[in-house]
């Protein structure tokens, strides 16, 4: 039987809400698929914070060398301060497993509505890819002064031409291996005249490898007019760490809500072990009221079957998703009254084959 080595680090707010719920669907589909899952439970996040002054051991990256995958619930205490959180776990395993290409698909799933007129199903299926190494989240600046009037802060941006090179050449193979192959670079180039320029530049290097794709450049601001006024004028796009980052949010909020929007932080050389985590963040409003929705961290857990060899279960696990949300199984953050149980149940249902939804 075929085995894999799972790191659930679930962390804070519905963080362990959704990953429990991600973890029952991804037994019952290994179940049915001929696989095995082998789960190791981390309680890193704000409450190891708060017990040890660390969000995390000092040997956890080590400890999650040997996982296969590492399946991520969301950082975040509102008695913390985030810069805090987000450095001291999520983007430390980033960097530290050299986890450069952060892929966010994003579609409208059949009875969800979006807020955008005549758009639905079908209308709106992009794949936005973020360069999740350096850029404007390098970590590079400092303060001087503090608390004077002349004080200082700077935050450097970083865009190194192997950084750049390797996140456009993943983004075009990517549109590559989309049906329309086609790929829109986002950048901010006429105000960023030296990163941004050079983004443009081996952009246009890049694309002479891929002459089956075709390619568009879009300014930063100007798509995010171009993502609501002509949706269907877009399909793989790519852009820095910062400017993905925004977009991002505005594609799941396009397509319902930030519930149902998942994220995979790849090491596409597969040196360490892929991160892989719903984007909806702590959501601290709703923690314990039992309505998070669980879809965003099932789609991620697709996302991680992909990555692992599993094509048949991640789309049997998109199916199931997709069958629950037609039969109007949703949760309040997109109109609906199920609680993250109800749905969990229904796609687990869907999945046996038994009991599921009319």
């Amino acid at each position: 039987m075929r085995r894999h080595r799972i790191a659930a680090i679930p962390a804070d707010g519905i963080g362990p809400e959704v990953i429990s719920a991600g973890l029952e669907v991804l037994e019952a589909l290994a179940a049915r698929a001929g696989f095995a899952l082998d789960v190791d439970h981390y309680d890193w996040g704000s409450d190891y914070y708060k017990r040890t002054g660390r969000m995390m051991p000092a040997d956890g990256l080590e400890r999650l060398r040997a996982a296969d995958a590492i399946y991520f619930g969301a950082v975040g205490a509102p008695d913390l301060p985030d810069h805090i959180t987000l450095w001291g776990l999520r983007l430390a395993i980033c960097q530290g497993f050299n986890q450069y290409a952060n892929v966010r698909p994003t579609r409208i799933l059949p009875g969800i509505t979006s807020p955008l007129r005549d758009v639905g199903p079908g209308d709106l299926d992009w794949l936005i890819v973020r360069e999740n190494s350096e850029g404007e989240y390098a970590g590079q600046g400092g303060r001087s002064h503090r608390g004077r009037p002349e004080e200082i802060a700077t935050e450097v941006s970083i865009f190194t031409r192997t950084g750049v090179s390797r996140i456009l050449r993943f983004a075009f193979r990517v549109a590559q291996s989309r049906p329309r192959k086609h790929l829109t670079v986002v950048t901010k180039s006429n105000a960023q005249r030296f990163g941004m320029v050079m983004w443009d530049e081996i952009a246009a290097e890049v694309a002479a490898e891929f002459p089956d794709v075709t390619w568009d450049k879009e300014l930063v601001d100007a798509m995010t007019l171009r993502m609501v006024r002509r949706p269907r004028s877009l399909d793989t796009m790519v852009a820095t760490n910062l400017h993905a980052d925004i977009l991002t949010d505005l594609a799941a909020a396009l397509a319902g809500s930030l519930g149902v929007a998942p994220t995979a932080n790849i090491d596409p050389e597969r040196q360490f072990p892929s991160m892989f985590e719903p984007i909806h963040g702590s959501a601290f409003d709703i923690t314990g009221k039992g309505i998070a929705n669980p879809v965003a961290t099932f789609w991620t857990g697709a996302m991680m079957l992909e990555h692992l060899g599993e094509p048949a279960a991640a789309a049997a696990m998109m199916a199931a998703v997709e069958q629950v949300c037609a039969a109007g199984i949703l949760t309040p953050d997109i109109g609906g009254t199920a609680t993250t149980a109800d749905v969990t149940r229904a796609v687990c249902d869907a999945i046996r084959g038994a009991n599921a939804p009319a």
